[in-house]
């Protein structure tokens, strides 16, 4: 008899591993609480035609979910059509400045040299350090973490002195970028963490490298259609996807989970994937004395990441000039950080981002008419905000500093609109505390110190997505699905015949390590 596996959550680590699961020969069912597949990297079907992403906007290092396709006899490029970008990304300064991101190593010298002509010429000692940094960290990456035993593995060690473990992304980038907004530029990337790039472990350094080397991409149609990509896939391999049907309960016995229950009945399983949101599916389903290491009182002494406020615009006319992502960076970004950390109020004097999407893809509106994604960070719910009286007024707020990158005459163009707070985030996408990026990726929440892949507290449950290693951001949320298929899959007897990390940077990681050496 095949082995039965319920995977709660069609985001992108519960359908990657539902393609990989499948592949082994399991019998293999996802439960989703919403009406659509992908969660917060969903598509949000709005009224009008209008379509915009709901979390994830930018597309980053594809080669994992390629791997992860090859593994399961597919073909990405095949199924989505990825676009490259270049520019990558407009970053407008509120000190003074701009900058056009570009992938073409002398483009971006160009670029960096016309806010620092010293910074620019540190840019090839930066991508060397960072292309050795990412092929010595690569191996951890790619593997579980199930002990404080597993910090001696070789691979771990062999990194460490690239790491500056103790130093942040900003001082580490201060080696090599003395203007600040150079080092924004290539560390507000923390953001993608949900952390401040002035407490970020200066690893992360490796993001915005993963960038100019790699390139940004914008899948035709957005982040959505790859999750309708991978759902095919799987459906095409057997997986059973049941939307609209949040678990109402995880059967247990003793401490083996055994299945759940959904309106529409029970599903019995071998094991359990779960990709939903780890904070608040261990509150709210799992029984409090089950867990040992992960009880709802510890959970409520870790750190989170920051949340944001969103609002998606359906926008009357087109906006050729805009680029397709703009970011906006405060000119007190230290301020604006602390008031997010705080809590306390709201910032003043935001940074934020836009992504004018139809301008590379025109198709996501109707015809003369464009989709704004708009998203601000703000500190996730600790109690100190209150929403329901300060959105209307932190909305206002944000049209008023769209001005700043020339959109002056928006509002009266509007003509759909979404608004998401972070309260929004925590009670309609079941987010605890709202923090759209899960745990804070600090060096006490990484590694064996996050919740593991095989889930220590219970018999039978797996971890996939951002609350478990590897951490956030999609490409590390499709490794964490290799490496909870992989555990799982030798726990379960089922064979499988992907490799452990099928080459995380497949055909670049010779080029990588040549470059490297």
């Amino acid at each position: 008899m095949s082995r039965r596996i319920v995977i709660v959550g069609a985001g992108p680590g519960g359908l990657a591993s539902a393609m990989l699961l499948a592949k082994t020969g399991a019998d293999v069912t996802v439960v989703e609480r919403l009406d659509r597949i992908g969660g917060r990297s969903s598509t949000i079907e709005a009224e009008g035609g209008y379509r915009f992403d709901m979390g994830p906007t930018f597309f980053l290092y594809p080669r994992v979910l390629k791997d992860i396709f090859a593994a399961c006899g597919k073909d990405l490029d095949r199924e989505v059509d990825l676009i490259r970008l270049d520019p990558q990304y407009h970053l407008v300064f509120e000190s003074g400045g701009e900058l056009k991101a570009s992938g073409n190593p002398a483009t971006m010298a160009e670029q960096v040299a016309k806010l620092c002509p010293a910074d620019a010429a540190n840019l090839p000692r930066f991508m060397a350090d960072n292309r050795r940094k990412l092929a010595a960290f690569r191996p951890v990456l790619e593997k579980a973490f199930s002990s404080a035993l597993d910090l001696l593995d070789p691979a771990l060690l062999k990194s460490l002195p690239l790491m500056r473990p103790h130093q942040s992304v900003d001082a580490d980038l201060g080696r090599y970028f003395s203007d600040p907004r150079v080092r924004l530029a290539f560390s507000f990337q923390s953001k993608y963490l949900g952390m401040s790039p002035f407490r970020c472990p200066s690893l992360f350094t490796i993001l915005s490298f993963m960038e100019y080397e790699f390139g940004v991409f914008h899948p035709r149609g957005g982040t959505g259609a790859v999750m309708a990509a991978m759902a095919r896939a799987a459906t095409d391999m057997g997986v059973r996807i049941r939307l609209s049907e949040p678990v109402e309960e995880i059967l247990f016995e003793g401490r083996k989970a055994v299945g759940v229950r959904t309106p529409a009945g029970e599903y019995k399983a071998d094991a359990l994937v779960l990709n939903s949101d780890f904070a608040q599916t261990m509150s709210r389903l799992v029984p409090n004395h089950l867990r040992r290491r992960w009880t709802d009182e510890k959970i409520e002494r870790k750190k989170f990441s920051c949340s944001t406020f969103m609002l998606y615009l359906g926008i009357e006319g087109e906006l050729p000039d805009l680029a397709h992502h703009t970011i906006y960076l405060t000119k007190d970004y230290a301020r604006n950080i602390k008031e997010i950390e705080d809590g306390l109020e709201l910032p003043a004097e935001p940074s934020f981002y836009v992504q004018n999407a139809c301008v590379t893809d025109p198709e996501l509106a109707p015809r003369g008419h464009s989709t704004l994604y708009v998203l601000v960070p703000v500190a996730h719910r600790t109690g100190g905000i209150d929403w329901q009286r300060e959105k209307a007024r932190y909305r206002s707020l944000v049209l008023k500093r769209l001005e700043r990158i020339g959109l002056t005459d928006i509002e009266k163009r509007i003509r759909y609109e979404k608004i998401l707070t972070p309260e929004g985030w925590e009670n309609d996408m079941q987010i605890y505390r709202g923090a759209t990026f899960n745990l804070a990726h600090s060096l006490d929440q990484m590694l064996h110190l996050r919740p593991r892949n095989r889930f220590e507290d219970l018999e039978g449950v797996y971890l996939v997505g951002g609350g478990t290693h590897p951490g956030s951001g999609l490409p590390v949320i499709f490794e964490s699905a290799r490496i909870t298929s992989r555990l799982m899959a030798d726990q379960l007897g089922l064979s499988h015949d992907w490799e452990a990390g099928t080459r995380m940077a497949a055909g670049q990681t010779a080029l990588i390590e040549e470059r490297a050496s």
